[in-house]
């Protein structure tokens, strides 16, 4: 729920975990996009998979008209489709029927063939070096099973095990298969390059296998002066056999429940689930859950049960984000969804119980120093957490701590960084100037925000991070204060 140098005065409760929503055709409007904001959105995600440059520029335009009507800001985050593999266009569905004889024609450009034995082509011809005889290909988010029975120069000859309804540009899976397309295709260059043109804060790379693909995308964003974070979307086996390289490698991970239990057995993916989100925090990355939140809400007005109780897992496992994905670009109900999280994230996080987060390495000074105000503020009642950070480095760590209680403030005068800390779980960013000849008037603007905000009362604890001078020497503090 971040706040900005004009931030709305605050009507929700204090929450830790962060809420992305996918902007579609059914938010891609400022009037949608003003009520998720009042509802308390903090990153909206552009899925580049469907969308081209000209609808991402009108949608980023909007965002930022509905961030201008009601008050506050939001993180723009771009998920790039990474090595992806798709059937062609067709005219009209294919029913594929079980035990048929089915081809994917390897040949660019190849039409579709429904006669005979029937086809369509994919828009990867080297499949041939990837896969072999008994290989299964998965279609449409695994609704469709295939078994490879001949690999041929222009073909892949498959017969049909669980056979559906085809349509066009439908996604495939390889469980099992590693596969050799490029970290980045051309057409993730050419979004990447219009998403830093856009000043997107966070870019999310589709089908991550290794440190190696993070590395890539990241000489690209920098060799253009973007100071973006990335996030590593883990979506099958070699995500999974590489997880704490990729952690490092990157900035934050998603776990794409949707594509990842397709992959694996799907009897193993909330152990997986739990495995990220542990070794992100052992880390000190954010992870982020995703798909199939509020599936059920696409089309009803109401959430199921179990859909209740796996986003209330994510909370408990304390994710630093959960996310809204089909339920918010082509939903019926897409306000309703955000207050249904809204509502459980409060729920849970009021009653849960839980400790500060242990496995963290804290191997400076100033790490010890913010464990400590950590611990003290917990202690205090009605007590938050004050920081100043330009770099975000100080509260990025509070929040890989876990406070038990107390919320994180910080304040930065860099916007890039304001934005970046929306993502994180239990901070509350503002963006302020620093008067740096005052450091205790930079204090004082710190509360009356708060106070006019109504984050705070006055005679609250506070815990506050900051640099003094003393002398000619710039120190590391921390003090406990009373709002005034």
């Amino acid at each position: 729920m971040g706040s900005g140098k004009d931030a709305f005065m605050n009507t929700l409760p204090y929450r830790q975990t962060k809420i992305i929503f996918t902007i579609g055709p059914a938010t891609n409007n400022v009037e949608m996009l003003s009520k998720l904001l009042r509802k308390g959105v903090d990153v909206c995600r552009l899925n580049m998979a469907h969308a081209d440059h000209e609808w991402t520029r009108t949608a980023i335009e909007n965002v930022r008209e509905a961030c201008r009507v009601v008050g506050r800001k939001v993180a723009l985050m771009m998920d790039v489709k990474g090595p992806e593999i798709r059937t062609g266009p067709l005219d009209e569905p294919m029913e594929l029927e079980r035990d048929e004889t089915f081809d994917f024609l390897l040949t660019p450009e190849a039409p579709a063939v429904t006669t005979g034995i029937r086809a369509v082509r994919v828009n990867y011809p080297s499949l041939k070096n990837d896969v072999g005889e008994g290989d299964t290909i998965l279609v449409d988010s695994g609704l469709m099973r295939l078994r490879v029975e001949k690999v041929m120069e222009d073909r892949i000859r498959c017969s049909v095990r669980i056979g559906g309804q085809l349509g066009s540009r439908r996604h495939i899976n390889l469980p099992g298969v590693h596969v050799n397309l490029p970290a980045l295709t051309m057409k993730d260059r050419a979004d990447v390059e219009c998403g830093i043109e856009l000043g997107i804060d966070f870019f999310a790379l589709s089908f991550v296998r290794s440190g190696d693909d993070l590395d890539i995308l990241r000489r690209f964003i920098e060799e253009r002066g973007s100071k973006a974070q990335i996030i590593a979307k883990i979506e099958d086996q070699s995500a999974i056999s590489n997880l704490d390289e990729i952690i490092q490698a990157s900035d934050g991970l998603m776990v794409a429940r949707g594509d990842l239990g397709i992959e694996i057995p799907f009897e193993t993916l909330p152990l997986v689930q739990h495995r990220a989100v542990r070794a992100c925090q052992r880390m000190g990355k954010p992870v982020i859950v995703a798909t199939h939140m509020l599936e059920s809400m696409i089309s009803n007005p109401l959430p199921t049960r179990a859909e209740i109780t796996d986003i209330s897992n994510a909370i408990l496992e304390q994710a630093d984000c959960i996310m809204l994905s089909g339920e918010t670009t082509v939903g019926k109900y897409p306000e309703e969804c955000v207050e249904v999280m809204n509502r459980v994230i409060f729920s849970v996080e009021s009653q849960s119980e839980r400790t500060i987060n242990t496995e963290l390495p804290l191997k400076t000074p100033k790490s010890l120093l913010l464990r400590s105000a950590v611990t003290l503020s917990d202690e205090l009642p009605h007590s938050s957490i004050i920081v100043f950070t330009r770099s975000g480095f100080l509260a990025r760590t509070l929040s890989a701590l876990r406070p038990l209680k107390s919320p994180i403030f910080a304040f930065t005068d860099v916007e890039p960084v304001f934005q970046n800390l929306l993502l994180y779980w239990g901070v509350e960013p503002f963006l302020m100037d620093f008067k740096d000849e005052d450091p205790e008037q930079t204090i004082q603007d710190a509360f009356a925000r708060l106070r006019s905000r109504g984050w705070v009362e006055s005679r609250n604890h506070a815990v506050v991070i900051s640099n003094v001078l003393a002398g000619s020497k710039v120190i590391d503090t921390i003090q406990y204060r009373t709002i005034p």
